[in-house]
């Protein structure tokens, strides 16, 4: 009964999605075809995102360690679990910013229209793709955009999921563009939507975001993108280890405090 449960709130969740996509179609294809309307654009991304999470019962909680400047450039870099991740970087990110994604978001009906202009798709087989998608990414980043993208390269299969070996792009873009760059630790979205190979669905629940302290490139070289990923993931991954640990005393002192009764 709980798996049929998932699975309806699971395409209660996806029909929301639609329903404010196309609510919002309109705005989104007008500002999406010029990049000077690219911030009003996430301005109305960020409401698409929104929306749909809170009608189904999905709220989040972030932790900041230190406010973003809304007028910075970054390079945020989160780990990526669920599909949820995509719209919960959109609640995080602040002023104009765009992603960097696989090359089959070009196919999905809502996604398909960011994947064509602000957003970059990438074929994650091709070196010359990436080579062309980092490129892009460097652009947009010194005309004042902040990049969003997921050092694992992509969701693995891995159930319960464990933060994989982070790829060096987003590191050596950082360092050649000198832009601080932002972990992010999503701890447990995989929990609210999972897909474990073998069942599918969501539920309400709330989602805990951490956002770290940005780190600084300014003075770092290319050579020193092996010590910022090292840095980035141990960030992350003492982040989610913290939590879990967490997760696991507050279920212990539940159930001793259900035997106690």
């Amino acid at each position: 009964m709980a798996t049929i449960l998932r699975k309806l709130h699971l395409y209660y969740y996806f029909a929301l999605t639609a329903l404010v996509f196309y609510l919002f179609y309109p705005f989104f294809y007008y500002t999406s075809r010029n990049p000077e309307r690219y911030k009003t654009l996430n301005f109305f991304r960020k409401i698409n995102a929104a929306l749909p999470l809170l009608l189904s019962g999905i709220f989040w909680r972030i932790k900041t360690e230190q406010p973003l400047n809304k007028d910075a450039v970054y390079v945020i870099c989160p780990n990526h679990t669920s599909f949820l991740d995509i719209p919960i970087l959109l609640l995080i990110g602040r002023g104009n910013h765009h992603f960097i994604g696989k090359d089959e978001l070009k196919t999905n009906p809502v996604l398909r229209i960011f994947f064509e202009t602000i957003d970059i798709a990438v074929k994650r087989e091709s070196k010359l793709s990436s080579y062309r998608a980092f490129k892009k990414a460097a652009a947009n980043i010194s005309r004042g955009m902040s990049l969003i993208i997921f050092p694992e390269g992509g969701i693995l299969d891995h159930f319960p999921p464990k933060l994989h070996r982070f790829k060096n792009g987003a590191f050596r873009l950082a360092i050649e563009q000198q832009t601080p760059i932002v972990p992010v630790t999503i701890a447990n979205a995989w929990q609210i939507f999972f897909d474990d190979g073998k069942q599918f669905g969501s539920r309400p629940g709330v989602i805990d975001i951490f956002v770290h302290q940005p780190i600084e490139t300014v003075g770092l070289t290319v050579e020193d993108d092996e010590i910022l990923k090292h840095k980035v993931h141990q960030v992350i991954n003492s982040k989610l280890s913290e939590y879990e640990d967490r997760q696991k005393r507050s279920r212990k002192d539940s159930a001793l405090s259900t035997a106690r009764r």
